[in-house]
């Protein structure tokens, strides 16, 4: 993907090199704790992510001034690139709609930091917090993509347009609405929700790297493939069969590698938002 030369997003908060006063970060059993939980127990994966990410009291505070290497720097001026060309993006399709378009923020961080919604931990990968409206990513979470088989700056371009998805659905108020449902459903009514909410997010991934890419000319050869191979490297059925666990469709949270590819490329070949009905 070209992108340099382009403007940053003004709306990046770097913490990287900040300690946690107390409370420690998840390691790989965490991890693999936390996919138990979510595949064998069948506990609810937003209690599980918000018991990984416990320690509301935990306190952000100073520590010596951060240097980055300038590969990883050179990696947080493209986050800020990509998050301000979904700026970009979703203001002018919001203002299409006759709406304006509230801009989340983003957080860079290195193992813990607080967030509105927790203890943020490294070993959850990028999340997005609705309390706060902030996209949160350690940028050792690339490795984790690469070990996963997924690589290039394409590829986590759509992760944090992914994410960005997530915002949409809270600022639209479809998050929201699907919480209250979830309240209401029995455990597989539950999960098949949540399916739906990040294939949402998925489409809407799939839309902005379309205009996006009216807009740029900035994809290389093999960036679209990037992305698919990142959706499929997340999709419940190859995570579960990675960590040893046979893939129940009862358990599943986000989606099948093969649906995550889908609704990516139903967002990228319609460039329409409202091609992007998952049925919630």
């Amino acid at each position: 993907m070209r992108w340099k030369g382009r403007e940053g997003s003004k709306n990046i908060e770097d913490r990287r090199g900040q300690r946690m006063k107390r409370g420690a970060g998840v390691g790989i059993g965490g991890i693999i704790m936390a996919l138990v939980a979510i595949f064998i127990f069948k506990q609810d994966p937003m209690q599980v992510i918000g018991g990984v990410m416990s320690g509301q009291g935990q306190k952000q505070v100073s520590s010596e001034p951060y240097r980055p290497s300038a590969q990883e720097q050179e990696v947080a001026n493209f986050v800020s690139v990509v998050l301000r060309d979904t700026e970009v993006t979703w203001g002018n399709l919001f203002a299409q709609a006759n709406a304006r378009y509230k801009e989340p923020g983003l957080v860079l961080y290195s193992g813990a930091t607080p967030t509105a919604c927790g203890t943020g931990q490294s070993a959850s990968g990028p999340f997005y917090c609705p309390g706060d409206q902030k996209i949160y990513l350690d940028l050792s979470f690339l490795n984790e993509l690469q070990r996963m088989g997924a690589s290039g700056d394409f590829a986590l371009a759509y992760v944090i347009a992914h994410e960005v998805g997530h915002h949409i659905q809270t600022i639209t108020g479809t998050s929201s609405k699907v919480r209250q449902m979830q309240a209401r459903a029995s455990k597989p009514q539950s999960n098949d929700l949540q399916v739906r909410m990040e294939l949402q997010a998925d489409c809407y991934a799939g839309v902005w790297a379309y205009h996006n890419e009216q807009r740029t000319r900035s994809l290389d050869r093999g960036d679209i493939e990037e992305a698919l191979q990142a959706a499929a490297s997340v999709g419940d059925d190859t995570i579960m069969k990675r960590a040893g666990i046979p893939p129940r469709k009862e358990n599943f949270t986000h989606g099948t590698s093969e649906q995550r590819m889908q609704w990516f490329n139903q967002g990228l070949r319609s460039g329409d938002y409202n091609k992007c009905d998952t049925g919630i």
